[in-house]
């Protein structure tokens, strides 16, 4: 079985790419949201023309990263949604609700630091791991049933 999962959440460090190495060997297809901070931000902009007050420029791009986002939240089978340490990432938690209340299985991620701040959103979600190996394990245990060897 093939699963589709969408990796959501902060842009900041290599989270995205050290899931993607360590599933190399599992059958899944990752997918998430542009990466590049400034193409994010001014996409609405740079497709639909200039605004002059920054509300409406920040409003044109996230309707337009909201079309890639949707569709991947909602053609998943899994998502994944890293909170990152350097900043309040208010969309992630947007995402980590949405796929919630669209039944989706979530793994949320993030350090010990935001246990409180983020009880809600673990309440909602299957797994609650802190590393990016953890979510590697949790995947591996999902579409084989085993567990990781830590031994040696």
């Amino acid at each position: 079985m093939t699963l589709h999962i969408y990796l959501s959440g902060e842009i900041h460090t290599d989270w995205r790419d050290q899931i993607i190495a360590g599933a190399a060997d599992l059958d899944v297809v990752f997918s998430g949201p542009v990466t590049d901070h400034a193409a994010s931000d001014d996409c609405g902009v740079a497709i639909m023309g200039a605004e002059a007050q920054k509300f409406w420029h920040d409003h044109k791009g996230a309707k337009l990263n909201a079309i890639r986002t949707r569709h991947g939240i909602e053609t998943a089978d899994i998502v994944v949604v890293r909170f990152g340490d350097q900043y309040k990432q208010w969309n992630a938690a947007f995402d980590a609700g949405y796929a919630a209340a669209m039944g989706k299985s979530l793994i949320v991620m993030h350090g010990p630091d935001h246990q409180h701040a983020l009880k809600e959103v673990d309440a909602a979600a299957l797994a609650v791991v802190e590393t990016p190996q953890q979510v590697v394990d949790v995947l591996t245990y999902v579409l084989h049933g085993s567990l990781p060897d830590r031994q040696g």
